[in-house]
């Protein structure tokens, strides 16, 4: 199985996380996660983990310069399996700035899949997912509760939605159904990395 670098696109509770941590544990690719990545850079005691410390600490937002900094490091890492792109990129300055970081590295991007979902039912999931937590007497996640998680979905349309288009004109973008079971939406993403 060759290494692969993908971008995993779709709303918050698609599924990605539970599709990237069997991506990892199946086919040894490494996830970055632009959140892990800043966290673990800000106690890293780095130089460049004291610059993300400090802005982090300021309240500030991180500049995609420091978070295409830290993608470098990562990259120049390594994996055997390739990297799944985590929350990164989020605009189209980012997937541009992705592309030209990794033709620097004499890699590419191989796939861009997003998890295609029904907003109505993706809501009753997460509402379904906040019912049972309380029935199991579990802490209920902020982000599941309806109001919330509606601004979320439509904070992910108004700014992940050109990429849709921008992945698409390239080429590179697959959809999977990310409604379907756990299993069948594995072996989507599969197919799409086994082809070519």
């Amino acid at each position: 199985m060759a290494a692969k670098n993908i971008i995993l696109l779709g709303p918050p509770g698609a599924g990605k996380g539970t599709q990237a941590k069997r991506l990892v544990d199946e086919r040894g690719m490494v996830q970055l996660s632009t959140g892990d990545m800043l966290r673990a850079a800000k106690s890293s005691g780095t130089e460049m983990g004291r610059k993300v410390a400090a802005i982090m600490d300021a309240g500030q937002l991180v500049t995609d310069e420091i978070v295409i900094g830290l993608i470098a490091e990562k990259l120049d890492e390594g994996a055997p399996g390739g990297f799944i792109f985590d929350g990164f990129p989020r605009t189209l300055a980012q997937a541009d700035a992705l592309g030209r970081l990794l033709a620097e590295k004499g890699a590419r991007l191989d796939a861009v899949i997003e998890l295609v979902v029904d907003d109505a039912a993706l809501v009753g999931r997460i509402v379904r997912r906040a019912e049972e937590a309380k029935a199991a007497g579990q802490p209920v996640r902020r982000d599941d509760n309806p109001q919330v998680f509606a601004e979320r979905l439509q904070e992910y349309y108004k700014k992940t939605a050109p990429l849709l288009g921008y992945y698409y004109a390239k080429g590179g973008l697959s959809q999977v159904d990310g409604m379907a079971a756990m299993d069948a939406v594995a072996a989507a993403i599969a197919k799409v990395l086994d082809k070519g």
